[in-house]
């Protein structure tokens, strides 16, 4: 009996130990129309004379009613960033986070405001993701997402240049819109498989025209400062900024730990073996301690959560998922693994709250779903992550290699 009660004892232990943490709760909440349909979508159907339209739906989503959230950037220790800017229905957060993350650093090390296109980047990734695809015959992912490296690695072949020299936008464009010209261009492509039509430099041509007519041509040189610059000496004589200096930091369990891997998601449609890969404690220990440096990052993972919330800005992880002290690697690669982890959405971590022991992360977005408030709220296009968020949702980030000097060296060559 002694030795029974000894066992149930024990068997208890870890149920106590669960039903010991804050129960969340959820609920089921209706679709209501926000920033992308009344002010996006508007704008992308009148100009495109398309129509557009979101279906109503509801969805199950934690209730955050009961917490006090930190969710006024007034209360978080920030880094200088641009204002924020909107992607439009571009699918290009990883360029929007990623270059308003160089702007930051741009600020940091030569206290430059820079304004940058993103729109010049993106025409040059899509090019490269069209050679890619003839040169494999059809067998490399295209797609409107990319991830952050991207940015860095289209920079050093060219360059790159204000967003006044080339927005992106057509003359009464409101919003970036790319859902037509991508079509089309995705279309264009398949078709190469029926006509064996595989010339790349026609193929090139053909791509660059679909863009030239739905986001226009980019300028071969502008002035800036009353100087004339070329996108290559704009990057290099004025931004003055190294974009070898920018490392990819990853925690996945599925790869070997302190080395450099592939990250196998398919927006790394260039196969890149570039991300260092972390265990997930230092992983988040270069989180806390950059931020706190002046390091701020690009940072991407998974926003479909139920525990992400466009009615607060807030993401958190609640309780019914899996209770704060049980989340760790295995449960991150776990989540990876069945894709209920995916590679959604990069973008830009700028600032961080201490609150009761642990981080929040003051997010800088560019989709709609953190635009569902005042215009003029200082709130307006930004999150608040909870560390544990972090730690279970977000897949990786990039960051100046100064940042992460001292883990870098514990790399194998």
């Amino acid at each position: 009996m002694k030795k029974i009660i000894i066992m149930l004892t024990l068997v208890s232990l870890p149920a106590l130990f669960i039903f010991a943490q804050t129960k969340d709760n959820a609920k089921f909440k209706e679709y209501k129309p926000g920033y992308y349909i009344n002010s996006i979508l508007k704008d992308v159907n009148a100009f495109n004379d398309s129509k557009e339209v979101e279906d109503p739906y509801k969805r199950f989503v934690m209730d955050q009613t009961s917490y006090k959230l930190p969710n006024k950037v007034n209360l978080y220790k920030r880094e200088w960033a641009n204002k924020v800017i909107s992607q439009g229905n571009a699918g290009s957060c990883w360029c929007f986070s990623t270059v308003s993350f160089l702007e930051s650093e741009i600020f940091r090390i030569n206290k430059k405001k820079v304004k940058l296109s993103e729109t010049y980047t993106v025409y040059w990734e899509y090019v490269a993701k069209a050679t890619e695809y003839v040169n494999t015959r059809g067998n490399s992912h295209f797609s409107q997402g990319s991830e952050g490296n991207a940015v860095t690695l289209q920079w050093k072949k060219y360059g790159t240049m204000p967003e006044s020299a080339y927005t992106g936008k057509l003359k009464g464009q409101e919003f970036h819109s790319h859902a037509k010209m991508f079509a089309e261009m995705s279309s264009y492509l398949k078709n190469l498989k029926v006509t064996n039509a595989w010339n790349v430099e026609i193929v090139q041509q053909n791509i660059k025209a679909i863009m030239n007519h739905y986001i226009g041509v980019p300028p071969t040189n502008f002035t800036v400062e009353g100087v004339k610059y070329t996108p290559k000496s704009y990057l290099k004589d004025f931004l003055n900024i190294n974009p070898d200096d920018y490392v990819e930091i990853l925690s996945y369990k599925q790869e070997p730990y302190w080395q450099k891997v592939e990250y196998k998601v398919e927006d790394n449609w260039w196969h890149s073996k570039e991300y260092y890969n972390l265990p997930l404690e230092d992983f988040m220990k270069i989180v806390k301690s950059s931020i706190r440096k002046g390091y701020t990052m690009s940072i991407g993972g998974d926003v479909s959560e139920t525990g992400f919330s466009a009615e607060t800005q807030c993401a958190m992880v609640p309780s019914y998922d899996i209770p704060a002290s049980f989340i760790n690697e295995n449960a991150r690669q776990f989540r990876f693994s069945n894709q209920t982890t995916t590679d959604d959405h990069g973008m830009h971590l700028v600032g961080y709250l201490e609150r009761d022991g642990k981080d929040w992360y003051l997010i800088k977005d560019s989709s709609s779903g953190s635009r569902n408030n005042d215009k003029t709220a200082a709130e307006f296009g930004y999150y608040f992550f909870h560390e544990d968020y972090v730690k279970l949702k977000m897949m990786g980030f990039t960051i100046h290699k100064d940042a992460v000097k001292d883990y870098l060296k514990k790399f194998k060559k």
